[in-house]
């Protein structure tokens, strides 16, 4: 079986990415949460399980192959099951997706630094900086050409939901946890992200973490 381990499902963006690109294998997996900076967490990564990682989140082992980054869970759970669970099955869409959710990855880290994630946070709007409001931008334009070009097959960005809106789906919650304001197509593919049951569970199972990192419950970066 494979074994997951992620970070506290509150602040940890790559764990939810990891988290869903599991879920959507549909493979059986342990789910093994470690609550990150405690003070037992620099001991805790040392161990053999977060060796190959460098003491990061999300891990994935599959028996005794170890994947510990994001975007390549998605790629080994692609090729382990059907990359079309994934990655759209048109030629095009697919060199679309995979520009966008390379971008996602590599990209963004005025968003990130500026506006952490905490799902179970909501902050009053405020002004965003003039490199956030960039990166911004970017998002939302990528998010009209994808629905506007490939995405006439359901309501995610290419359609059927994927790995791109796995790899947005913490995008998502730092737009609600900050009261973001988006254009209303925008608006809409949030609420499908965030109707998704998977997205439902997490959300749901992080207000019961007993966890606090004080530096993200504040709307201050």
């Amino acid at each position: 079986m494979l074994k997951l381990i992620i970070g506290n499902k509150a602040y940890s963006s790559w764990s939810l990415r990891g988290w869903l690109a599991v879920k959507q294998s549909g493979l059986p997996f342990q789910e093994i949460t470690v609550p990150m900076f405690d003070e037992n967490w620099s001991k805790r990564t040392e161990g053999d399980e977060f060796a190959p990682s460098g003491g990061k989140v999300p891990i994935l082992w599959d028996e005794q192959t170890v994947i510990w980054d994001s975007l390549a869970i998605v790629e080994w759970l692609a090729d382990r099951t059907d990359r079309a669970r994934y990655w759209p099955r048109d030629d095009a869409a697919r060199g679309m997706a995979r520009s966008m959710a390379a971008e996602m990855h590599s990209s963004y880290p005025n968003l990130r630094r500026e506006l952490g994630m905490n799902v179970r946070k909501r902050f009053p709007a405020k002004a965003l900086s003039d490199p956030v409001k960039t990166e911004l931008l970017r998002i939302m334009e990528l998010w009209a050409q994808a629905r506007a070009r490939y995405g006439s097959g359901g309501p995610y960005l290419f359609g059927e939901f994927g790995a791109v809106d796995i790899m947005f789906a913490p995008v998502v919650t730092r737009f609600v946890t900050y009261s973001v304001p988006v254009p209303r197509f925008a608006a809409a593919y949030m609420e499908t992200i965030l109707a998704h049951p998977w997205m439902q569970q997490w959300i749901d199972a992080a207000q019961e973490e007993p966890w606090v990192i004080e530096h993200y419950e504040t709307a201050e970066p």
